[in-house]
């Protein structure tokens, strides 16, 4: 009876352990432990992608040496002077993304990182690190520097040929820098969040969760040891921790799952655009109180590129987060269809309207995002509107990028 009573915490401790593995497995970033000597403990699969090898490759090797030892001009980067290793040699954790990744095949990647050290009763036992590939933002950024250069560049040009120009020029490159500024303003806020988020939620659940199975393992090894009643105490003991570790693997779930949610909803993968469009129409008017008409009419093989499918249900969110600031609106009618080679996504409310300078005026980011995100796809935004008489906000893509 006592083997029999033994079986259930080991076979319970493996389930948690490969939870705890799927948990690392389902998030966009690479995280990576090491201990006090540098060396890896464990590596998650996003991590081990971005830096082609596998994370059996990188158990037991020193990661600085693997992929952080040079400066992104090449230069020898001193474990000395290096961020992650100080999380753990001083306490100190740090959040870094101006430097680079290397890959097993020499290339290097831009990267942004976080390393908070490991503490186990006061004492450090080494590190957790959280990094992301920010290529593409570097990228972006870069490019968005370039062209307020060349925006610069003509307009100072153009003050000088035409001087009656000057006002409206300087007029626009302003709406750029303020919209450029109120976007970084927006993704920082989101980075912030999220970021707080993952490593303040998620990262010390993992954590813990991690000691508790390490806690169980240790203790499992040692009962064939113990007297009849020693071990009866430590199996309630166990059962105690096992509670426990369920309760944080519950809420772990959770914090996953409206995570990831938040970033990019899982039926616009799993179900496509027009089921997602669908669910945040009846999301949206369920938590604002509104009656809504749903139409759509689109054919069962239509079906737009992941890029444009992505842009499509922005914008959509972008008119009922209007409706929902704005309409102050009692009913919502959407309707979405197919005419010619024209996609058709209609938003229409009963709300209290707005007037021309107002969706026009340089501060109505919303409208001005919609709009850009509609000409990245060779289509238009038509907005309807007047004081009293609501407003319809009409989005038409050609169906040629399908």
């Amino acid at each position: 009876m006592a083997a029999h009573v033994l079986e259930l915490p080991a076979a319970a401790a493996a389930l948690w352990r490969d939870r705890l593995d799927l948990l690392l497995d389902s998030t966009g970033e690479g995280v990576f432990g090491i201990d006090l000597a540098g060396n890896c403990v464990f590596l998650n699969r996003a991590g081990a992608q971005m830096l082609g090898i596998a994370p059996e490759d990188a158990l037991g090797r020193n990661m600085h040496a693997l992929t952080h030892h040079s400066h992104p001009d090449g230069s020898p980067y001193p474990d000395s002077d290096c961020p992650i290793f100080n999380a753990f040699r001083r306490g100190l954790p740090c959040r870094v993304d101006s430097e680079v990744f290397w890959r097993r095949d020499g290339s290097a990647f831009a990267v942004e990182y976080s390393s908070h050290p490991l503490l186990e009763d006061g004492q450090v036992h080494g590190a957790v690190i959280a990094f992301v590939d920010i290529t593409s933002r570097k990228r972006a950024a870069d490019e968005l520097q370039r062209a307020h250069d060349e925006l610069a560049r003509a307009n100072d040009g153009l003050e000088r040929r035409v001087a009656a120009r000057t006002q409206e020029l300087s007029q626009a490159l302003a709406q750029l820098r303020e919209l450029s500024a109120y976007s970084e303003q927006v993704r920082e806020e989101e980075r912030t969040r999220i970021a707080r988020e993952v490593h303040d939620e998620l990262g010390s659940l993992l954590v813990a969760l991690k000691m508790d199975v390490n806690w169980l393992h240790k203790r499992l090894g040692e009962q064939g040891a113990r007297t009849p009643e020693a071990a009866g105490d430590m199996r309630t003991q166990m059962r105690c921790k096992c509670q426990n570790m369920s309760r944080l693997i519950e809420t772990a779930v959770d914090n996953v799952g409206r995570i990831i949610t938040d970033l990019r909803p899982s039926i616009l993968d799993h179900q496509g655009l027009w089921a997602a469009l669908e669910w945040q129409a009846q999301e949206f008017a369920q938590s604002a109180e509104l009656r809504l008409a749903w139409r759509m009419d689109v054919p069962d093989t239509l079906h737009l590129p992941e890029p444009a499918a992505m842009a499509v249900f922005r914008i959509f969110q972008e008119m009922l987060s209007n409706v929902g600031r704005h309409a102050r609106a009692s009913a919502l009618d959407v309707a979405i269809e197919v005419q010619g080679e024209v996609l058709q996504l209609r938003v229409q409310d009963n709300g209290v309207g707005a007037t021309r300078q107002a969706l026009e005026a340089p501060t109505a980011y919303g409208v001005m995002g919609m709009r850009e995100r509609a000409r990245q796809l060779g289509g238009r935004l038509s907005i309807t509107s007047a004081p009293g008489e609501g407003s319809i906000l009409q989005l038409l893509i050609p169906l040629e990028l399908a």
